[in-house]
């Protein structure tokens, strides 16, 4: 019997926690943005994603990897999610605790198989694209790279962080591929501009495929102990033991980001390989993001989100969010950001829409965790 291909050997994992903070009143604890219709498809973020990856590598090789308070909603949303690939977070620690125990209990159940990490929170608009992007990264993580897929710049957006790509891997079946130099945080503007110029960076999307026990190798060299717990939690995983063993191991795990942790560390010992992507592409960090999906590209429109929206408009431009009954009025404004919910209102403009975190925070700190 013939060996199944790489492409046959992939689990598609989708991390959907988080909360969005810079979409806040929309995104909330317990309605984060990925559960919201942010693209005007019709479905949330993280339907899109199942339907993305669906074809890919099968609705029965897909694992949500999201809190406890959100099952309900997940298992709504996705109703052929199996409830073997449901694994579920008793609090926020990061992607690597996510991204890490996925790869554990998928090892675990199938030595050998080959992962891909995908946000639930992104839009695409390209999927046949993102998938050929897919295919050659499982063909680097076969032969024995950890892969990611990064984003050919169409702008200097500082909102994203960037790859440093190297020279061109000969690997057969992603003549696309190349080596990763390092990762770089989000930059200021004019460094932005600087490295759209250049023609060597890539948009980081955050979505890294790879087989699993490379994974976990790389993160025990960087963060054992991380790894210890992450091992410890798959052994229990499928028996009676785990809840009693969650509750213990996973409280403890480091906070970090996967950036951090594993990708970073491979790409310094030259095992991290890109894949450019050439679809659009945006994780609609914020109201600016989600303004700009929904333009027509003549900078004058108003984008109104809202099934019930009650919106008028007299030269105005921006994005107006409503999820109340109330009448909402804009004259002479350009580039606003209202949203409107029954217990909060937003009022920023797209240049200041990465600030909005900062509210949250204010509000946390005040105490005011109700409206959170």
């Amino acid at each position: 019997m013939n060996a199944p291909s790489a492409i046959d050997r992939l689990y598609s994992v989708i991390p959907a926690g988080g909360i969005g903070s810079r979409l806040w009143p929309l995104s909330r604890a317990d309605a984060p943005k990925f559960l919201h219709d942010l693209s005007g498809s019709g479905q949330s973020l993280l339907r899109d994603t199942w339907d993305r990856l669906a074809p890919l590598s099968g609705e029965q090789r897909i694992m949500v990897v999201t809190g406890r308070a959100h099952r309900a909603a997940v298992e709504e949303q996705l109703p052929n999610l199996t409830d073997l690939n449901v694994v579920l977070e008793s609090e926020p620690r990061d992607s690597t605790a996510a991204i890490a125990l996925a790869a554990a209990i998928l090892e675990q159940r199938e030595p050998g198989v080959i992962i891909g990490s995908f946000a639930a929170d992104h839009v695409i608009a390209n999927p046949e694209r993102f998938r050929a992007a897919v295919v050659q990264a499982v063909a680097v993580a076969d032969a024995g790279f950890i892969a990611t897929i990064g984003i050919t710049p169409t702008d200097a957006a500082v909102g994203f962080g960037y790859i440093r790509c190297e020279k061109p891997l000969s690997i057969e079946g992603a003549p696309s591929a190349l080596r990763v130099d390092n990762f770089v945080e989000k930059p200021d503007l004019p460094t932005a501009k600087r490295y759209l110029t250049s023609g060597n960076y890539l948009w980081n999307a955050g979505m890294f495929i790879t087989r699993a026990d490379k994974l976990l190798e790389q993160l025990g060299a960087s963060e054992p102990e991380l790894l210890a717990g992450v091992l410890e939690l798959a052994e229990a995983w499928d028996t009676p033991r785990r809840g009693v063993v969650v509750d213990r191991v996973w409280p403890t795990l480091k906070k970090i980001a996967i950036d951090y942790s594993v990708a970073e560390p491979a790409a310094k010992q030259g095992v991290l390989a890109v894949i450019p992507g050439d679809f659009d592409w945006d994780d609609v960090g914020d109201f600016a993001s989600i303004a700009k999906l929904h333009s027509t590209g003549r900078g004058s429109e108003l984008a109104i989100l809202g099934k019930n929206a009650r919106v008028l408009s007299d030269s105005s431009s921006g994005i107006v969010v409503s999820q109340s009954k109330r009448v909402i009025s804009l004259i002479g404004v350009r580039d606003i950001v209202v949203v409107d919910t029954p217990d909060a209102l937003l009022v920023t403009t797209s240049e200041h829409a990465q600030r909005v975190k900062s509210v949250v925070d204010a509000l946390r700190a005040g105490g005011s965790g109700d409206v959170l």
